[in-house]
């Protein structure tokens, strides 16, 4: 079954999130667990909580994704900007346990010069200290489109933060389809191609999630401005040989493009409809 959704607003409480979500046709979302450019996170109503879950499990919604604020820089080489990014991490960790079984989204971070191997140090050392083997959440590192000094993309860096992190179980991928087609890896001529190096590099089996973009940029631009499905530079046939891929058509889909909810709406309705399994 088609899993797919959108990015939906918490600020109604999470019960408000899957309404939302049947009313548009989605059997999934992703959400911001606070502030996606500050820190403050609303407290949890454990009963808005439960009806979530319910409401979930009779409507077959596939897995969710809470996704960390873009504030959130676990490499960065301000001390208190990854003292920030532990405390954030740790707490919305738990606070998925709200609705477990579910996935926590992050971009690894920008290591602002200090180097991409000193980045990823930081990294891995932070997830070793707050994942934990009890825990029923997968994290998922994104694949980036390469601004700056992002960490995260190319697969390798993606891997060499996977290897080393001790509960391997409990860390994934989520390729964003702008991410990496700004990133140099050629998705609409050569899907199979990218497929088969990621599989070589990182695993399929740890590709959870995907982020469905389309680009308002060209190809290997390494800007990440992402576009409604069909509008940008990837097009809808691209998006169509990707949702449809055998090695993709059963993982869930999300949409982050620049939409409101009712245009979210008509993309998935679109979407449905060039959906063949």
């Amino acid at each position: 079954m088609f899993k797919i959704g959108c990015h939906l607003s918490v600020s109604g409480g999470y019960e408000a999130m899957g309404k939302d979500a049947l009313k548009i046709g989605a059997n999934t979302f992703q959400f911001f667990t606070r502030n996606p450019r500050g820190s403050k996170a609303k407290d949890i109503d454990p009963l808005d909580a439960e009806k979530l879950r319910k409401l979930l499990e009779e409507n077959n919604f596939g897995k969710l994704i809470g996704h960390a604020p873009y504030t959130l820089n676990i490499c960065s080489a301000d001390v208190k900007t990854r003292e920030f990014a532990a405390e954030v991490l740790e707490d919305d960790l738990k606070r998925m346990e709200y609705i477990p079984y579910n996935y926590y989204n992050f971009h690894p971070g920008s290591h602002l010069k200090q180097g991409i191997d000193e980045g990823i140090r930081y990294i891995t050392d932070l997830l070793n200290k707050v994942l934990k083997a009890e825990q029923t959440t997968v994290v998922l590192l994104e694949t980036m489109a390469g601004k700056g000094t992002e960490i995260g993309s190319t697969f390798e860096e993606l891997k060499l933060i996977m290897d080393k992190i001790e509960l391997r179980e409990k860390i994934g991928v989520c390729l964003d389809t702008c991410h990496v087609y700004d990133a140099g890896y050629d998705i609409v001529n050569d899907l199979d191609g990218v497929l088969d190096e990621f599989d070589k590099i990182i695993g399929l089996e740890n590709l959870y999630a995907i982020h469905l973009n389309d680009s308002k940029n060209p190809f290997n631009s390494h800007k990440d401005r992402h576009e409604t499905i069909g509008e940008g530079s990837l097009g809808i046939e691209a998006i169509s040989r990707i949702i449809n891929h055998p090695k993709l058509y059963d993982l869930p889909f999300f949409l982050e493009t620049p939409n409101e909810l009712d245009g979210h709406g008509e993309e998935i309705k679109k979407l449905k409809e060039l959906y063949k399994h």
